[in-house]
């Protein structure tokens, strides 16, 4: 996919995402309020906290596209790592609020110190009608983030599907309420909370084991070793070290080569390489090949991926 194409559609998501929660915040909170749903409150709060969150998205998902330069050659792709983390960030911290928001809620049912008698009908509509965009929202901007590889997107996939079971706990919480039993309405938020905080820890795991160029050892040196078994001139792949940028590939390929060829044909051997990686692996931005006389045979199997952070 080129890049500027990339970037691009990764910023509409991100721009739709945020259009679509700053409106779904306005209308969830006040019908909260309004409506007396605890519930449908503390997803108007996660909503908000969407809002604030997909800013900051929106501003380092910019920042990302610049092009490289002298303190940063590879580019800048790593901010959308950095943003994912961002996000995770803020989910987490809503969780928690949420979750403590709903205790305070039971507890107060418990005590008889609550004036709450149920959720106004408004209320159950706005929650259905958020199943139903967010349902929407997560299937496009998932398929959006795997097509470009792009973890803030992905991220944002991630709590998209969040909302869906958060308004989903409101609706049936909601539901429960206007039919009497209603501790269920706090309960359904409280509940949600811990869906959503376990989707911030996901997201920072993620996003952390980008920035530590984690990368799929055992799945892309295989791949490595099958697309350079057949290149003439290569004894044996003796070592291979990768790191991830964004969504991009750098790979230091070591291979031992015949030790009396001519630097002419150690350099076509290097060129040969760094072109077939580049070309049959996705988002492989640059491969750098370090070749040297060999003097054994390696295992048979090829040495895993580097994964120093």
């Amino acid at each position: 996919m080129d890049p500027g194409d990339r970037q691009q559609r990764g910023m509409f998501a991100v721009h739709l995402g945020l259009a679509a929660n700053a409106v779904l915040a306005v209308l969830k909170t006040g019908i909260g309020i309004v409506g007396h749903s605890p519930a449908l409150l503390a997803d108007g709060i996660n909503s908000t906290s969407d809002v604030a969150y997909g800013v900051v998205v929106s501003i380092f998902m910019r920042l990302s596209g610049k092009p490289a330069d002298r303190e940063h050659p590879y580019g800048h792709d790593r901010l959308e790592s950095i943003a994912a983390i961002v996000i995770g960030a803020f989910v987490i911290t809503t969780a928690i609020s949420i979750f403590w928001s709903s205790l305070d809620n039971i507890y107060d049912l418990h005590r008889g110190q609550s004036d709450f008698l149920g959720a106004s009908r408004l209320a159950l509509w706005i929650a259905g009608a958020t199943v139903i965009v967010k349902i929407v929202l997560a299937l496009w901007t998932r398929r959006v983030g795997d097509q470009t590889r792009n973890t803030a997107v992905v991220a944002l996939a991630a709590d998209h599907r969040n909302d869906i079971f958060s308004a989903l706990a409101a609706t049936i919480g909601i539901i429960f309420g206007r039919m009497g039993f209603l501790w269920i309405d706090p309960l359904a938020g409280g509940l949600v909370s811990l869906i959503i905080l376990d989707t911030g820890i996901g997201i920072i795991r993620q996003a952390s084991a980008d920035l530590m160029d984690t990368l799929p050892g055992k799945g892309l040196s295989r791949q490595i070793a099958d697309l350079l078994q057949d290149v003439p001139g290569i004894d044996h792949i003796e070592d291979i070290h990768g790191h991830r940028f964004g969504p991009y590939l750098v790979i230091n390929i070591t291979v031992g080569v015949a030790p009396d060829i001519t630097v002419a044909e150690g350099d076509r051997i290097a060129s040969q390489i760094e072109t077939i990686l580049v070309r049959q692996i996705d988002f492989m931005r640059r491969v750098f090949v370090h070749y040297h006389p060999a003097a054994q045979r390696p295992p048979q199997n090829p040495p895993p991926v580097d994964r120093r952070s």
